[in-house]
């Protein structure tokens, strides 16, 4: 009787976590270029770039910063919330980028799409692991890569709109 409980209330929770994502994409789908632009929040990108290149090229200790240097290193929780909130406004962008670079605009949307899901995952997690105990153990690795896919999708926007649309590449990169 619990655990069914249980299982339903975390269906219901993921439904209404799928509907909202959802939802957030039509809206930033319907704005213009200056409109998505203007929602991109500040990130420092200093401290997850250094993460994902430490991510995407391991050095000989696979150990890596531990946890509370890579938190201070990103900004902490706020700075996680932006990057998870930039991500939808990151592949808006891509998408919008579609009609001057159609074929390319596809593919890289599709990619940040997937890049996008490891911010999601790690606000879950670390959520989960603070409030409840579970993944404690794995908040390094969620702020890992939450950081990595965003440096990826911040460069794959960026290298997209300098192909596509140079003319909006100055202002995308200013913003970023």
């Amino acid at each position: 009787m619990i655990l069914t409980s249980l299982l339903a209330v975390v269906f219901v929770v993921l439904f209404l976590g799928l509907l909202k994502t959802q939802v957030v994409a039509t809206q930033l789908a319907s704005l213009k270029w200056e409109e998505l632009i203007a929602r991109l929040e500040p990130v420092e990108s200093a401290g997850i770039a250094a993460m994902a290149i430490e991510h995407l090229f391991p050095g000989p200790s696979q150990l890596g910063t531990e946890a509370e240097e890579m938190w201070k290193a990103i900004g902490g929780a706020k700075v996680l919330a932006r990057m998870r909130a930039n991500a939808d406004v990151l592949i808006a962008l891509a998408a919008h980028a579609q009609e001057w670079e159609p074929v390319q605009g596809v593919i890289v949307a599709e990619r940040m799409r997937r890049d996008g899901l490891a911010p999601r995952r790690a606000v879950v997690g670390i959520s989960l692991g603070m409030t409840c105990g579970y993944g404690k153990g794995r908040a390094a690795s969620y702020i890992r890569e939450a950081a990595c896919a965003y440096y990826l999708m911040r460069l794959r926007l960026l290298t997209l709109y300098e192909v596509s649309h140079a003319a909006r590449y100055p202002s995308l990169a200013a913003a970023l």
